[in-house]
């Protein structure tokens, strides 16, 4: 069975191309040895696809993200992007108990664990956004509202279909770990630009 889905931020280059975002914060921030446009293109695909607008999926939460450092290293013939981001934690994140919500981490690890991901792609010339296809999470210890968590993420594999990366979240000021994570994504197929007046369709066998 086919489903079609529709991606209003999809061009013939993908489900979301990060070329054809609106500019989001300003890459003159972000420390580290990556590119301008790699900083820039992975702060543009946060703020129209991890953020989106005031009515998306915890759009609060998504404008306390901030990205830090980006680099770019050589592992033998193979390019490796980290990225440091912080969030600093507020009342929105918390349970009842008075912590960060798990579904919190959860939501800012699949943004974080992204963008390596959309950085290689830029510097690669290929897409990788993608979907999220899984996540393996475990929670170590609580984040408090005092808490500043810094967000570690590397990338691991990016391939034509499939790409992964890993995440670590970390109190930044004590170095404790409170959540650690593998992220799977991948690339939903025959994604098209229909006309200039609709929305780009993407067909991904369910």
């Amino acid at each position: 069975m086919s489903t079609t889905f529709a991606s209003r931020l999809a061009t013939e280059r993908g489900w979301v191309d990060p070329h054809a975002l609106p500019k989001y914060m300003d890459a003159s921030e972000v420390a580290g040895n990556a590119p301008a446009d790699a900083k820039q293109l992975t702060l543009n695909t946060l703020g129209a696809y991890g953020v989106g607008d005031e009515g998306c999926f915890a759009h609060i939460v998504g404008r306390s993200i901030r990205i830090t450092h980006m680099d770019v290293e050589r592992r033998g013939d193979k390019a490796e992007v980290a990225v440091i981001a912080e969030v600093q934690a507020t009342r929105a994140m918390l349970n009842g108990a008075g912590t960060v919500h798990g579904g919190c981490l959860c939501y800012l690890i699949d943004n974080c664990a992204s963008f390596p991901l959309v950085a290689l792609g830029v510097l690669r010339n290929i897409n990788g956004v993608g979907v999220t296809q899984a996540m393996n999470i475990l929670f170590h210890s609580p984040a408090s509202l005092q808490t500043c968590m810094q967000i570690k993420s590397v990338s691991v594999t990016l391939g034509g279909r499939i790409m992964t990366s890993r995440c670590e979240i970390s109190d930044k000021q004590s170095g404790r770990m409170i959540a650690s994570a593998l992220l799977g994504k991948m690339q939903p197929a025959g994604a098209t630009r229909e006309s200039p007046v609709t929305s780009a369709r993407v067909d991904a066998k369910l």
